[in-house]
């Protein structure tokens, strides 16, 4: 999409956001045999409605996991171009149930895909690991040639000179890029919500968010528009959309995977790191994606990635020395309470983990986890927001209700000067040292070389402190930012849905600080939330 935001044609945000949107639907009616209308009136979940009106091989193609289809694609049982087609038309249909999609890429994706096929023709196997396989993106992870605005109006116009480095990996690797998806305005909520393309809702009930900021990416996976999609994540934009949606997540640790190529504010800002990864259907699709990047040895585009394999072949149940996994529960973060349905989860999950031999359950007790959100929103916007409320006032847009919250209403964004960037990195780096010393205290022993035996291996706990909230109201951001500023790998995975006969209201519950008292009134088990 080429559109031009040149300020002597005045054209308003209004016209601007017409434009684009006028583009998306262009793009969408490209696609043959057309996409069916939906009903007028739309339940509040819409999930079974594809399944109505597509045929049965596309939903049999479009709910099979991205392992089984990457076999089956490479044994020549499945074409690419029928697969393609398949998820532009459920992408399509995705757009018109919950506002998910930026653009399809019918043409390009057509011409791929017969590519693959023509490839697999003649030499009788599969391109590379990735062969033929549909792959939906985010919108500010740079296409070649195509619009590049990250959420913001003023940006419409910009285009990618280039593939994003990631994309350039997974695009040898044999992949089809089909879709791009919608993000928030300022790409910070936990959200995604637009003045470009309005609001993108969850599936599973539209009256609440998908989540975000990669909430266009959740949605997607969640109506099964996509079974592996790019995301992006500084604050939980990976693991929100995809815990709202039913879906695996994860967030690699930075200088993991290469980020170049993709458009936001700050890009020279290294005090958080901002990350690329997956968001899948399934959780081998989250290892196919992560072991087909790192073999694809993306340090050699870009120094900061570090060069070290993917480690699949360990097994960490089956220990060389005998030892347990141990595994340390966090059932809260001390400042706000987890709703009952996520409670019950992670109930349901430590009452099996303690059946499996190999596993050792104990709790963890949450460090300073206020501290840590004085830190990292501190150091988000160092320039005080000074880009984002440039890029959002060059057009005139206004301001969405969850930028205003995370920078206008946000009492630690302030500019900052070289010496008080020092004085919060400093705070960042004996943050992360306290709770490294935490890790370390949950040792029960010292083994002959002088090393720490018994250590917790991994942390579970929710990825929020509810199920998908309503619009406008994803305000506690401590059980996925948390992490982000602790630098840590997080993966996410779908355990249950709330259910209102099981999941009952704390009645009399006092709300630990106004947090959480803001949490807990968004409960609404008996409707489902």
């Amino acid at each position: 999409m080429t559109l031009t935001t040149d300020p002597v044609l005045k054209l308003t945000w209004q016209e601007i956001a017409h434009n684009v949107q006028q583009h998306r639907d262009a793009t969408i009616a490209k696609v043959k045999p057309s996409i069916p209308d939906v009903p007028l009136e739309l339940p509040r979940n819409v999930t079974s409605i594809p399944s109505e009106l597509l045929s049965a091989r596309e939903i049999e193609l479009t709910e099979t996991s991205p392992e089984r289809l990457v076999t089956a694609l490479a044994e020549g049982v499945l074409t690419s171009t029928e697969l393609t087609n398949a998820f532009l038309r459920r992408a399509g249909l995705a757009q018109k149930l919950v506002n998910c999609i930026t653009e399809l890429l019918p043409e390009r994706a057509l011409s791929r895909a017969k590519e693959m096929d023509d490839y697999y023709a003649e030499h009788k196997k599969p391109a590379g690991p990735l062969h033929g396989l549909p792959i939906s993106v985010k919108e500010h992870v740079g296409i070649k040639g195509l619009d590049l605005n990250a959420g913001f109006v003023s940006w419409v116009g910009r285009i990618a000179e280039d593939d994003a480095n990631i994309l350039k990996i997974l695009w040898k690797a044999g992949c089809v890029f089909y879709a791009r998806t919608t993000q928030p305005q300022t790409l910070m909520h936990l959200e995604t919500s637009s003045n470009l393309y309005g609001v993108t809702v969850n599936p599973f009930n539209r009256e609440l968010t998908s989540g975000g900021s990669s909430g266009g990416e959740g949605a997607l996976l969640g109506l099964r528009g996509s079974c592996l999609g790019v995301g992006t994540d500084i604050g939980g934009s990976i693991r929100s959309p995809s815990a709202n949606n039913g879906l695996y997540g994860f967030r690699p640790t930075s200088y993991r995977l290469p980020v170049g190529g993709y458009a936001a504010t700050m890009l020279g800002e290294e005090q958080i790191i901002p990350v690329i990864g997956p968001l899948s259907t399934s959780l081998e699709g989250i290892k196919l994606f992560m072991k087909t990047l790192v073999a694809g040895k993306p340090w050699l585009m870009e120094p900061s990635v570090l060069p070290f394999p993917w480690k699949d072949h360990e097994n960490q149940l089956q220990k060389a020395d005998g030892r347990r996994l141990k595994i340390g529960v966090m059932w809260n973060d001390g400042i706000v309470e987890p709703h009952p349905p996520v409670r019950r989860a992670l109930t349901e999950i430590v009452d099996k983990l303690k059946r499996v031999d190999g596993v050792e359950i104990v709790g963890w007790k949450p460090y300073k986890h206020d501290l840590a959100w004085e830190i990292i929103a501190s150091l988000y916007f160092p320039d005080g927001a000074s880009e984002e409320s440039k890029a959002i006032g060059a057009s005139g847009e206004p301001w969405r209700p969850l930028s205003n919250f995370i920078i206008g209403d946000n009492p630690f964004v302030k500019p900052l000067s070289v010496a008080e960037v020092w004085k919060w990195t400093q705070k960042r780096e004996e943050y992360r040292t306290a709770y490294l010393q935490l890790w370390n205290d949950t040792a029960t022993g010292v083994d002959a070389n002088g090393e720490l035996e018994g250590v917790v291996d991994v942390i579970l706990c929710p990825v929020g402190p509810g199920a998908a909230p309503p619009i406008n109201c994803s305000r506690y951001w401590g059980y996925t930012s948390q992490w982000n500023l602790l630098d840590y790998p997080a993966v996410v995975f779908p355990v249950t849905k709330v259910d209102p006969k099981v999941d009952v209201e704390d009645e009399g519950y006092v709300p630990m600080n106004e947090k959480d008292g803001y949490n807990h009134e968004l409960c609404m088990c008996e409707k489902g939330v």
